[in-house]
């Protein structure tokens, strides 16, 4: 005997029997819910720790707190090696000071090089004008004066000289008058044939003197006072040059120490600055993070690598995080554009940790992105009510549910009995006839498989489902 189907459970297989092919249309409650993943993270009041040098490279690190640990104010959070670094310093610092004593000592050069120039061209203008008058009254005075008193003088020895042999003569005649020679008269004649011999010989010495005076003497001097008067005007000509050059090269180079004692001085500062980056502290109590907790971003990748004894961080980049005990923290997102869309600020929903899907956290959009990032998602900050247990740690993760959209009462169709023409959407519809055509509809948002339809069905109605 076959057995009969209960009635009360005929309407659901004939539901069945129609949801294969067509459905009814019936206004029913709906809504478009979104869940995304979203990280914990402090709102804004993290230290980033960063390694900006001005011209020190080597930043190796000599300690480091582990990661994630909680650390008290005034500890130390990250210690580079300063022993490269204190002796480039002290280095520096006697180049400066022999750099400031070479600076004074050239401004006390130029100082004096400026003060003694007229002088020395004074000098120079003076030593010409001798030179030139010496060679002057030379040429045309004390030349031919010299001459003339050369030649006077040797007339004046061949006078003295006639002079004694006329003498010396005329006492031989006066004594061969007598017919005995007497002892004094032989005296005489001794002397004065002396003097002749004498005469003769300073006449000869004379005779000498004026040929080497005419000769050589006047000629030589002639040319020493013309080379003196040619040399002085050179050194005059090359000194009234060579003067205000070299008060110029020397105001560059003054010039050029300062700019390099600036530089030193500033390179020192700098050096000195860099310095004060061997040692970060917190600055609070609070918790110690190896990677950057920036722009809503946790980033590690790779620089933690580099945060061990002897590692090196990369400069000019955050390298680890200090946040403070008192930070609170808010959740962010960054979003797909679909979901972006979906949402406006001040939406509610709840959010789960991992492995705690049994306490529900409720969460409210704070902010949301205006316009895509870099990667093509939307930022998205929200608020969150934290239970006293479990409370996350900075860089967990949560899961975030809200209802982007919601209609109390919609006409709703499977997204798939949709179909796109040239005239828009539309749907296939069965008449009372058995038959069916295609319906123009005005579509609404759209909810995992199913979409809101706006317009152009009605309750009642069958459509066709592919």
């Amino acid at each position: 005997m076959a057995r009969l189907t209960p009635f009360h459970i005929l309407p659901a297989l004939i539901a069945a029997a129609s949801h294969a092919g067509e459905i009814t249309i019936e206004p029913r409650p709906f809504s478009v819910e979104k869940s995304f993943t979203t990280t914990a993270l402090p709102a804004g009041e993290c230290v980033l720790l960063k390694l900006d040098p001005k011209v020190w490279t080597d930043f190796a690190i000599a300690q480091i707190t582990s990661h994630g640990s909680k650390v008290a104010k005034g500890d130390v959070l990250v210690r580079f090696d300063s022993e490269a670094i204190d002796k480039k310093l002290e280095d520096s610092r006697r180049g400066l000071e022999a750099g400031s004593l070479s600076l004074a000592q050239a401004e006390q050069d130029f100082r004096i090089l400026q003060e003694t120039a007229p002088d020395k061209l004074e000098a120079l203008r003076r030593a010409a004008g001798i030179a030139k008058e010496e060679n002057s009254y030379f040429t045309q005075v004390r030349r031919k004066a010299s001459e003339d008193n050369a030649a006077q003088a040797l007339k004046r020895s061949d006078q003295i000289l006639s002079n004694q042999r006329e003498e010396l003569k005329q006492l031989a005649k006066m004594y061969e008058a007598d017919d005995i020679t007497e002892n004094t008269e032989e005296i005489i004649l001794v002397r004065q044939q002396d003097a002749v011999a004498a005469a003769e010989f300073a006449q000869r010495m004379e005779g000498l003197d004026h040929k080497r005076t005419l000769e050589v003497t006047l000629p030589r001097e002639a040319k020493t006072l013309a080379d003196n008067e040619r040399d002085a005007a050179i050194a005059l000509k090359k000194a009234e040059a060579d003067i205000p050059r070299s008060i110029e090269l020397k105001k560059l180079e003054l010039q050029s120490l300062k700019t390099a004692h600036q530089r030193a001085e500033q390179d020192l500062a700098e050096l000195d600055a860099d310095r004060a980056r061997f040692e970060f502290k917190a600055p609070a109590d609070g918790w110690f993070y190896h990677g950057s907790i920036d722009n809503g971003r946790w980033t590690a990748g790779k620089i933690t690598d580099t945060l061990l004894p002897d590692g090196r961080p990369p400069a000019h980049a955050a390298f680890a995080t200090f946040i403070p005990g008192s930070a609170k923290l808010a959740l962010v997102s960054f979003l797909d554009e679909t979901t972006a869309r979906s949402l406006k600020p001040e939406l509610t929903g709840a959010a789960t940790l991992p492995g705690r899907e049994d306490v529900e956290i409720p969460v409210k959009l704070l902010k949301l992105a205006a316009t895509p990032g870099p990667d093509g998602t939307y930022r998205a900050d929200f608020s969150a009510a934290w239970p006293t247990e479990p409370v996350p740690a900075a860089g967990a993760t949560a899961q975030v549910r809200l209802i982007a959209y919601q209609q109390a009462t919609a006409i709703v169709v499977p997204t798939k009995a949709l179909n796109f023409t040239a005239d828009g959407w539309t749907v296939e519809v069965k008449l009372a006839n058995g038959k069916t055509e295609r319906r123009p509809v005005k579509r609404g948002r759209i909810s995992k498989d199913d979409t809101e339809i706006l317009s152009g069905l009605e309750a009642g109605q069958v459509v066709v489902v592919p």
